[in-house]
């Protein structure tokens, strides 16, 4: 009998006990600390502070999110975040598109200094740019803005979504590209009209991973926009505790409204994000 007529082959006990370990293992590490953010921000400070500990919260409470909003304006945080990671996203995808297009398709001298380089500038820890960035845009009466955030996020995530780009372009096959320019399409409509579309997983991977950096970055948005107006979600959070009190359920319930966004995102873009992330991985 051939392999692929063949009887799939049957997982043994430990095979099975393997797994479901693996699963419960991935599942406890991977969603425990969220569950647990969450019973702590229906909890009071009294069920807090209770020993031995409480797990579940006494009643359903949710003062902490009301509180979120009225002692600290969380909704023009969560705006500037939205703003700043949207933005953010759409500059970076425009410039590592026709970057990523050219290192893949065209013979551009030195392509692989070019993605070395890239890998480089990737490794750089934000801290050493701190200084130098802030002083450029000191200079340029940026500070308190959001070009002072968008313009470095998009920067700072230039190198992943190139080479997630470079590794689905490369992938495609030329012939599409080469029918189209056939038939009068330019370049630039093949790449529009074959290359994108065909890429859309990559491209998701991409957008989800930039948006995602750019909503958690704490350190250029605590340094750069230091107005209550221009605070993001992630310094926000940080507001809340005062000088000798830290009022866990309350900056419990700032992280789950924090959450929602990139919870959401990934749920809704999950199958075309599992698939970037596999095919880019083997396809470079």
């Amino acid at each position: 009998m051939s392999d692929e007529t063949a009887a799939p082959e049957r997982l043994t006990t430990g095979d099975k006990i393997g797994r479901w370990a693996g699963l419960t293992a991935l599942i406890v590490g991977g969603f425990f600390p969220l569950i647990w953010m969450l019973l702590t921000s229906l909890k009071t400070e009294a069920e807090l502070q209770k020993f031995p500990v409480q797990y579940l919260p006494g009643m359903l409470n949710f003062a902490n999110y009301a509180r979120v909003f009225t002692e600290q304006p969380f909704a023009r945080f969560f705006f500037n975040s939205m703003t700043v990671s949207l933005l953010s996203t759409a500059l970076c995808i425009a410039v590592a598109v026709p970057a990523a297009y050219a290192l893949a398709r065209l013979n551009v001298r030195g392509r692989g200094l070019l993605l070395t380089a890239v890998v480089a500038f990737s490794m750089f820890p934000v801290v050493s740019l701190l200084v130098p960035l802030f002083r450029l845009f000191r200079g340029l009466s940026l500070l308190n803005s959001y070009p002072a955030l968008i313009l470095p996020y998009a920067a700072l995530s230039l190198p992943v979504a190139i080479l997630t780009l470079v590794a689905f372009f490369s992938a495609i096959p030329r012939d599409l590209e080469a029918a189209a320019m056939i038939d009068g399409t330019s370049r630039v409509g093949a790449l529009m009209r074959v290359v994108l579309p065909l890429s859309a997983p990559g491209m998701v991977t991409a957008a989800l991973l930039i948006f995602v950096n750019s909503w958690n970055e704490f350190l250029l948005a605590l340094s750069f926009n230091t107005k209550l107006d221009m605070r993001t979600v992630s310094v926000g959070v940080t507001l809340y505790q005062g000088e000798f009190a830290f009022p866990w359920p309350l900056i419990a319930a700032a992280v789950v409204i924090a959450t929602i966004p990139v919870v959401m995102l990934i749920a809704v873009f999950q199958r075309r994000f599992v698939a970037g992330l596999t095919a880019g991985g083997v396809k470079a």
